[in-house]
């Protein structure tokens, strides 16, 4: 099948496009987010194709993978006026935890008749308002980057965008009790400055951007992995750390309460819980290196390449039919 999705979230779309179809990215000058085209810094398959909103015109289509609300618009204009759930089948996928007036954000494709509503988690379905719009849930699906766990720098790493500007979502304002425990090295896209903006010493919170050919690598190589966010949906690197074979330590908030199971780390909703796991991970090795070890089987179990790709089969099986 020819699929039409944009390039909205690199790490999902990197394990969706691995499956059998042909995918069509839409890609504009200056390559901005409702035309970023093929990904740079994760590796697609060559059934990953960019199109210009005038090739699509004339490109058949028989799925469309809408994103973000506006994508109905754009993909009925640059289809030649063919529409998203009426003229071509298409699924809405929500990849975000409702955000606003929670428990009662409705979603902005409920009450169609027309589509599909897939969530990436339980949670999101939960607290999202529906309506009466028909849901599906098919929870993440990772590439897996191999058992790379050594554990051998005293740190515990990070990963999160923005964390500045995303504060609390992110529970940036506990990374200073957290790293009392444990030295951090933070992960991710404008996180620069971040241990002056906290209050800390450089060398208690460290912050890179590195691509992501580099990070597995650099994540496996810390003690542990930490997962402090408030309000996610559930965040696939913390999915990418399990399958690395790292103990995580995370809130128990959101999804995370289902993804880490017993004995592949700690979770709580206390601070101080996370403080003190993370100083056990730091000085026993040997039991940071077997909770890690059934972090990746748990992971490798539920969210699976093979999994993932099967439900979106017969996703689009059922939708297409």
């Amino acid at each position: 099948m020819n699929i039409l999705l944009w390039h909205v979230h690199g790490s999902w779309t990197t394990a969706f496009v691995q499956g059998p179809h042909t995918y069509l990215v839409p890609v504009l000058p200056g390559r901005g987010p409702d035309g970023l085209g093929r990904a740079r810094t994760w590796t697609w398959p060559d059934s990953v194709l960019e199109r210009t909103p005038e090739q699509l015109r004339d490109e058949p289509v028989d799925l469309v993978v809408l994103q973000r609300p506006h994508e109905a618009d754009l993909a009925e204009r640059w289809l030649g006026g063919r529409r998203p759930g009426r003229d071509v089948p298409a699924v809405y996928l929500e990849h975000n935890a409702p955000d606003g007036d929670v428990p009662r954000t409705r979603h902005p494709a409920a009450g169609r008749d027309d589509l599909t509503l897939v969530h990436v988690t339980h949670f999101n379905r939960l607290f999202w308002d529906n309506g009466s719009t028909r849901t599906a849930v098919i929870e993440h699906g990772i590439v897996d980057p191999g058992h790379l766990y050594t554990g051998e720098v005293e740190r515990a790493a990070v990963v999160v965008n923005e964390p500045v500007r995303r504060g609390r979502t992110t529970g940036t304002d506990l990374l200073p009790h957290l790293s009392a425990a444990a030295p951090l090295d933070v992960f991710g896209m404008r996180t620069e400055g971040l241990a002056a903006h906290l209050g800390l010493e450089a060398d208690r919170c460290r912050a890179r951007d590195l691509p992501q050919s580099e990070l597995h690598t650099a994540l496996a190589r810390r003690r542990l992995y930490l997962h402090p966010i408030r309000w996610t949906s559930l965040g696939l690197s913390l999915l990418e750390a399990m399958h690395l074979g790292m103990p995580v330590v995370a809130l128990a908030t959101t999804e995370a309460v289902e993804a880490v199971p017993a004995g592949a780390g700690v979770i709580s909703t206390r601070p101080e819980e996370l403080a003190r796991a993370a100083r056990a991970y730091l000085n026993d090795p040997a039991a940071a290196a077997e909770d890690g070890a059934r972090a990746r089987t748990a992971a490798l179990e539920r969210y699976g390449l093979k999994r993932f790709l099967s439900d979106w089969e017969h996703l689009i099986e059922e939708v297409t039919r």
